[in-house]
């Protein structure tokens, strides 16, 4: 028995599987983009119509409508608060300080945070929004 081998030249074209990478590569890209880097302390943030992102190093201190208090994500009460931004400051040299803070929050409890940090060293505040929809 003899068996002949096909070696004729492929005239159509398979898109198929160039589509399938292609969607895997959008689905990835689109995935990715969207990650932004924030803290895991879950706090619903005021709105703005205004946005500024900045790229210098900060240090995020979070407040929860239940009072806690988060230094990047870690839990302290407030005498831990203005020990452990003092060494921060020292450490990471004049950071600005984020404040995050729920809707729910009194001013009064942000200003008590604010001042803390002020005493501990911090200069430059920035008060965290998310963006109007």
């Amino acid at each position: 028995m003899k068996i002949k081998a096909h070696s004729e030249a492929m005239t159509t074209f398979n898109a198929i599987s160039l589509t399938d990478i292609i969607f895997l590569l959008l689905v990835f890209f689109l995935l990715s983009s969207t990650f932004v880097l924030q803290p895991g302390v879950k706090v619903q943030l005021p709105t703005t119509t205004s946005t500024d992102i900045s790229s210098e190093k900060s240090v995020v201190v979070s407040v929860t409508k239940e009072g806690a208090i988060y230094l990047n994500d870690n839990l302290v009460n407030k005498i831990e608060l203005g020990a452990q931004l003092r060494q921060m400051v020292i450490n990471v040299g004049n950071p600005i300080l984020v404040l995050r803070a729920d809707k729910a929050v009194t001013i009064e409890s942000l200003v008590e945070v604010m001042d803390i940090a002020k005493t501990a060293g911090g200069e430059r505040f920035v008060i965290a929004t998310s963006p109007k929809e």
